[in-house]
């Protein structure tokens, strides 16, 4: 906010107090009394002269207002209305009451109003004037049965009114008890009517306003050949455009230069000359002219020489305005230019600029492509010297640029190769012993020959209109010339918001409007990529305005020491029991106080304000303009049923509409608006990073804020309680968040004990539809977090109202034992949030219809916890669009450095947080979620930024459930490579050592995305899921698998600060590290692994084992089951339940006992009420067989009964070491690895909607052996199709990389690998740049020689030794996929993936 705002009249200061009881009759005199005090005595008598001449005033205001004798519909035309004309004192506190109707017409300034009952009606009406009426006041306060009116509903106010609330923070005045200081209160009985004209409140952008200059009104003039001597224009000067123009030949006659004098000399003066020579004018240019043309002041056309350039621009019989330019020309070989250019006024006002040029131009060519030279002697040398004999008169003799690149069109600068020279003088060279791979890529070179000049000669006359057009979706209803507006921004900063003045433009259509002055940044007004990005742009001013008064700078306040600006504005606050109040049409400026309980417009502790609460009719705002506020927009406290309805809130320091406790429910905001919402001081969740450490620091004893989790949620919309109804409404720019559902799990403050504690967790959402939030930084909607509703205390240092965690899950009348409500999400839509489109926490959030573009992370759906309280909840997105980078790029600016290459065609743009941030559309975090029926549009990764369709969260320690499904995908601009993404070591994913890192999986239903059906992806490397059948997809990271998956949660207590190993028996050599989802201070800790079902599994701890482990079946269905051996000491007893726990009733009962078994095999029988388990000593494992033993519903992670349990209480010797068995176990317990579940079928090629798709490929050689028989074998599979390698040596198999046809398949044999390896080498050169080159061996493979370069050459990594048997997959170009692996073995290799086809270069960061 600027300091230099707006007040009102001066505020002298006076020693002496008035007070006014107005009471009838109105005229009164004051008299001084004995005390020395003024009162006010009633005057029954005048004096003839006095009563004729105050008759005489009141009639005159009376005919002013038209005030009807009978009928009356607008407040100030009532019958018995007494006109107040209390003139100006900032002491004169006035009292109105004791049945007193009063009429105020004029401006006026008093201490103080305020509106008392007296035991009868008080009423103060406003006159609805043609003259402005300023009423200046400290407060206006309406009690019982007083009435404040401004216009009705019937007849809204048509006259300009200011009312200005004055008064300092520190002044000497008495604050009120309730409503303190600077304000309107409503008190218990009051009645406020408030109705301004009706304008509409905001709008969108129908056209794209760019920041250029806009508007211009413009002249062009361009010749060539043909149109040889001196051209000249006549110009308006107060209006630009051209009264005339002609051509004089004066190269070719004499007679031309006499016209050209005469015309010179005959234009009248005050008009604009402008000339200029194309090709040559001084060849017959004689001296008349040359006189004609001196005389107007130029200085050069005396000398003018052949072929010269020449420009000249004056206003005739000024020569001071002359502005001239001439140069020499330099033959045919080389440019000449000489330009002038000159500023004029036009008689409007408006500035236009004239330039004309007059040159030689030279343009230029790009030759033909030249490869002269190949890579395979010592590099690639493509000199000028050795192109020139070698393509004789196809180059020039002075190149002015060099370009070179690879055949296959990747420049040289992004091949990664070491470049020795490249000029274009000398020409390129790249050197093979400079590579790392040994060879240099193939080059090809052009270069840019210039061609003769030509002549050009131009005129442009540009009109800077210092005004633009907007041209807007809706007719603009009541706006009117001199109004400010607000145009949002449509990019990541809510600082590229901008306001206007609107100008008077009688052309203007009627959803036109004309703004004084231009953008400075790109607003979109359009539909981008299929969303609607259009900006919003939000009117600023009404007649009737509300406004505080403010001092220049800050003082006296906390609050000082994060602003520079007065915060200390007014207020209007509304206390219980109010008789009505309905405000519309009001503008509020300079409103709030940042201290508790001021803010602009603020509903306190009301209860039901609707017809339920018996206001008929029900109580609104609407139509308000809430700008530069010192502290919210709109409040309600305490109170239900309250509409309201086109508000826009702009510039406000904290959440802008906010609901306070809790309580507050079947509020309805309906088409409002909020933009730059700011930090402010009140609450924690106010506050930005500074204030939260300088505030609340130290608070408690022991106390570090920790500003991210505490504090920093500034909203637009704050919504305490979900049963609220958000509709058309937009959240354009907050420090924070757009559209934030918070919980209270009691209600605070005032509102304590209206509700029982949790209720506002287990609410039904009201209605959220069609809206939208935008240029937020940390989220466009969060649906997740608490306050804390307790003090601080030591076991809980945290202020009161800080941030803390809170789970979400809405039932039938908030009662869990009731059917569960989804909350509904519809038509939403968020762009250019910088962190997340949505993060939304719960059971049963369910989305439709939405749109999501543009966002750091386009939308996450986290569950309520390891498995909801709610259990059978689950979250759901369907038919909606996520957009990864549209065409909204935004615009540099200079204090933007997060600007850089993306989208579909890699152009600049503004990023959300970094310029190699991963991108997402949809997040996986948890589950269960299930994704339907959507589109994922322009999602392209780049080398260094993993954009994906399909992510997961990062760092994440948390579950990852193997019910999240995926089905009817649709994919546009996004290369098969980017549509997943599971994540890799590097920047933003860290080492990806974390739980939920390791456990990520989703099921794609119909193969919509994999183009497996049924598939389930997984991360590469978590051998807990994989089986021998897994197609790897190096490009995401992950493995297409099938199988039956579902989650065992071990959760361990005593010690509680280990970490855990489990270890599937088929994949011994691949454990799984997990660190566990809480902090190593919990009490316990919990372990929550994927893992697939009738396997076997051991359990190992990096410290002694715990003494009490508990093993939750999750996501197991009726008889489901995996066998668990669990690590412990020597000498360990045990005691095992079987339990079943009710996660609604909190309680648990036993069902059945584990006992003691000396036969392994036992534990395979046990039942519900009885089970086995089966101690190994010798390897220091307990082995039992966890089995589900009841029925569980389609999203639930338990059975119908609840969730199944096995605890275990050990009792373990002092003194144990670390219990990890592994060594002892295996390859004891070792198994051979075997699918569970058969692969799914591939869809076809022709039935894949994309031109894109996956190549399936296998790679193998192996070795088998059957007692002393030892057979080889290799083959290569492409979709289904076997090669098989019949002779010793290798297999090269080539597939063409833009359509995945295999080309053939050719053998070398051992003997050419060793003596003549360049047979193998000139294959592979002559190989098409885009293939791919599987390679199997069989034999005896030669291990070493030069012919192992052909691999490094295809993308292997330096090879130093192989052995004997080698799978690999290569490619041929000029870049080298992700997908490009080599295995080596002594007796089997094998690969076995799918390949994006057609191959395409992923663009460098």
């Amino acid at each position: 906010m600027q300091s230099g705002r707006r007040s009102a009249l001066p505020q002298p200061r006076h020693s002496s107090a008035f007070h006014t009881s107005l009471t009838q009759p109105l005229w009164t005199s004051r008299i001084l009394n004995t005390t020395g005090s003024i009162s006010i005595l009633i005057k029954d008598k005048m004096t003839e002269d006095e009563g004729r001449r105050d008759i005489r005033t009141w009639f005159t205001l009376l005919a002013a207002l038209q005030v009807s004798s009978i009928g009356a519909v607008c407040p100030d035309k009532e019958l018995g209305l007494r006109l107040w004309m209390p003139g100006h004192s900032e002491d004169h506190r006035v009292t109105i009451g004791f049945g007193q109707k009063i009429l105020l017409a004029t401006s006026a300034t008093v201490h103080s109003i305020e509106i008392l009952n007296g035991g009868m009606l008080g009423k103060l009406v406003i006159a609805d004037t043609s003259q402005p009426i300023l009423l200046r006041t400290k407060h206006i306060l309406i009690g019982d049965k007083g009435e404040l009116h401004i216009g009705s509903a019937d007849c809204p106010y048509k006259g300009s009114l200011t009312i200005s609330l004055f008064g300092r923070l520190d002044d000497d005045d008495e604050e009120h008890s309730y409503f303190g200081k600077k304000y309107i209160g409503v008190g218990q009985g009051g009645t406020l009517e408030i109705f301004g004209e009706k304008k509409l409140a905001w709008t969108f952008l129908n056209k794209t306003l760019h920041p250029e200059k806009s508007n211009q009104k413009g002249y062009r003039f361009h010749r060539s050949w043909g149109n040889r001597g001196i051209i000249l224009h006549v110009i308006d000067p107060t209006t630009g455009d051209v009264l005339h123009s002609d051509r004089f030949d004066t190269y070719q006659g004499k007679m031309e230069s006499c016209r050209l004098a005469k015309f010179v000399d005959d234009v009248k003066a005050g008009l604009i000359l402008c000339l200029m020579v194309n090709d040559e004018g001084s060849n017959n240019l004689e001296d008349s002219a040359k006189k004609s043309l001196s005389s107007l002041g130029s200085l050069f056309i005396s000398n003018l020489g052949f072929r010269d350039p020449w420009t000249f621009i004056v206003k005739k019989g000024q020569p001071s305005s002359a502005v001239e330019d001439h140069t020499v020309y330099k033959g045919t070989k080389e440019s000449s230019k000489a330009q002038s250019s000159f500023q004029f006024q036009s008689s409007s006002g408006e500035y236009f600029t004239i330039t004309s040029n007059s040159q030689w131009t030279q343009e230029a060519e790009w030759s033909d492509w030249f490869d002269r030279d190949d890579e395979r002697g010592s590099g690639d040398w493509e000199i000028l010297f050795d192109l020139r004999k070698a393509y004789p008169d196809q180059l020039c003799s002075g190149p002015l640029d060099i370009q070179v690149q690879t055949h296959d069109g990747i420049p040289f600068n992004q091949t990664g190769d070491v470049i020795y020279k490249i000029s274009k003088d000398y020409g390129f060279v790249c050197l093979n012993k400079d590579q790392i791979h040994g060879l240099c890529h193939n080059y090809q070179v052009r270069f840019l020959c210039g061609k003769p000049v030509r002549p050009q000669a131009s005129l442009s006359i540009d009109m800077l209109k210092d005004n633009t057009i907007l041209e807007l979706s809706d007719e603009v209803v009541g706006w009117r010339t001199g109004d400010q507006v607000v145009v949002a921004s449509t990019d990541y900063s809510m600082h590229q918001t901008e306001e206007f003045s609107l100008l008077p433009c009688p052309t203007c259509m009627s959803n036109q409007v004309k703004i004084k002055g231009r953008a400075k940044f790109i607003h979109i007004g359009e539909e981008v990529d299929g969303v609607d990005m259009r900006a919003e742009v939000g009117l600023l001013t009404r007649n009737i305005l509300l406004r505080g008064e403010t001092e220049p700078t800050c003082y006296g306040h906390e609050a000082c020491k994060f602003f520079d600006f007065d915060t200390f504005g007014g207020h209007l606050k509304v206390q219980r029991g109010f008789r009505a109040v309905h405000i519309s049409g009001l503008e509020l400026q300079y409103m709030g106080q940042q201290t508790m309980g001021h803010y602009p417009v603020h509903f306190h502790m009301n209860g039901d304000v609707d017809e339920k609460g018996g206001y008929n009719p029900p109580t609104f705002v609407s139509d308000l303009s809430i700008h530069h506020s010192f502290s919210r927009c709109v409040t309600i406290h305490g109170s239900n049923g309250l509409l309201v309805k086109d508000v826009v809130g702009y510039k406000t320091l904290g959440h802008c509409f906010f609901t306070e406790d809790g309580p507050e429910e079947r509020n309805t905001f309906h088409h409002c608006l909020g933009l730059m919402v700011r930090a402010g001081t009140l609450l924690p969740s106010d506050r930005n990073s500074k204030m939260c450490r300088t505030i609340t620091d130290g608070a408690y004893p022991g106390y570090v804020a920790n500003p991210r989790q505490d504090c920093s949620a500034s909203s637009t919309f704050w919504i305490a309680n979900p049963n609220n109804n958000l509709i058309n409404c937009a959240a354009a720019g907050s420090e924070e968040t757009g559209f934030w559902f918070i919980f209270h799990h009691v209600p605070t403050g005032a509102s304590e004990g209206l509700y029982s504690p949790g209720h506002t967790e287990h609410t039904p959402m009201g209605q959220f539809t069609n809206n939208r939030a935008h240029s937020n930084y940390r989220a466009g909607m969060i649906l997740d977090n608490g306050v804390k509703t307790t003090e601080a205390n030591d076991k809980d240092r945290r202020p009161l109202l800080s941030l803390i965690g809170a789970r979400y899950s809405p039932h039938q009348d908030a009662d869990l034992f009731k059917p569960r409500v989804p909350a509904i999400i519809s038509h939403f839509i968020a762009y250019k949030n910088q962190d997340h489109g949505a993060w939304l926490r719960g059971g049963d959030v369910w989305l439709d219809g939405c749109q999501f573009a543009d966002n750091g992370i386009g939308l996450t759906l986290a569950s309520g916890g390891t498995f909801p309280d709610d259990d059978g909840s689950h979250q759901q997105v369907k038919n909606s669009l996520f957009v990864g980078e549209s065409g909204n790029r935004g615009m540099l600016l200079p204090d933007n450095n997060i600007w850089g290459p993306g989208g579909s065609d890699f152009s600049s743009r503004t990023l959300p947080r970094g310029i190699d941030f991963p991108i997402r559309g949809m997040q996986i975090y948890d589950g269960p979620v299930n994704v339907q029926n959507c589109t994922f549009r322009k999602f392209a990764a780049l080398h260094g930024r993993h954009t994906s369709a399909f992510g997961f969260r990062l760092n994440n320690s948390w579950q990852s459930c193997p019910k999240n499904y995926v089905t009817n995908i649709t994919f546009d601009q996004v290369p098969i490579t980017s549509r997943v993404f599971f994540g890799e070591p590097g920047p933003w994913f860290n080492k990806m050592q974390m739980d939920g890192d390791k456990t990520t999986i989703f099921h794609d239903i119909d193969g919509s995305v994999s183009e497996y059906p049924g598939a389930f992806l997984v991360k590469e490397d978590n051998w807990l899921l994989r089986h021998p059948d897994c197609i790897d997809v190096p490009d995401w990271k992950a493995a297409i698998c099938s199988g039956h998956y579902a989650q065992i949660y071990i959760q361990t207590r005593k010690p509680a600060n280990l970490n855990m190993q489990i270890v599937r028996n088929e994949y011994p050599d691949w454990p799984l590290t997990l660190e566990g989802a809480l902090g190593k201070k919990k009490h316990y800790q919990q372990f929550q692994p994927v893992i697939t079902l009738a396997k076997g599994y051991t359990v190992h701890w990096d410290q002694t084992a715990p003494a009490e482990v508990t093993i939750w079946l999750i996501n197991f269905n009726k008889n489901d089951w995996v066998s668990l051996g669990i690590c412990y000491p020597k000498e360990t007893t045990f005691i095992i339940i079987a339990d079943i726990h009710n996660r609604l009733t909190k309680k648990t009962h036993k069902t059945g006992v584990f006992v003691k078994t000396t036969q392994r095999e036992k534990i395979n029988h046990s039942h519900s009420t009885k089970g086995y388990y089966y101690w190994e000593e010798e390897t220091g494992l307990i082995f039992l067989k966890l089995k589900a033993n009841n029925e569980r519903e389609q999203f639930a992670f338990c059975s119908v009964k609840g969730c199944e349990r096995v605890k275990i209480t050990a009792t373990i010797p002092e003194g144990s070491p670390a219990s990890n068995c592994l060594a002892k176990a295996y390859p004891k317990h070792a198994e051979v690895p075997v699918a569970n579940a058969a692969m799914p079928k591939k869809i076809p090629k022709s039935r894949l909607l994309s031109s894109e798709h996956f190549l399936e490929i296998k790679v193998e050689s192996y070795i088998t052996r059957f007692f002393h028989i030892k057979e080889d074998f290799a083959f290569v599979e492409v979709n289904g199709k076997k090669w098989h390698q019949q002779e010793d040596g290798v297999q090269l198999t080539v597939i063409d990389g833009h359509d995945g046809n295999v080309v053939e398949s050719k053998g070398f044999r051992n003997l050419i690998l060793q003596d003549v390896p360049a047979q193998l080498e000139n294959y592979v050169h002559g190989l098409k740049d885009g293939s791919i080159v599987l390679v199997t061996s069989k034999g005896r493979l030669v291990t070493k020689g030069s012919w192992t370069k052909v691999l490094e050459r295809l993308g292997a990594n330096k090879i130093i030794s192989l052995k004997e048997k080698l799978a690999f997959v290569g490619f041929k170009g000029s870049f080298y996929p992700d997908w490009v692996k080599l295995e080596i073995s002594s007796d089997q290799a094998k690969i076995h993936q799918v390949l994006p086809v057609p191959i395409v270069y992923k663009f460098k960061l």
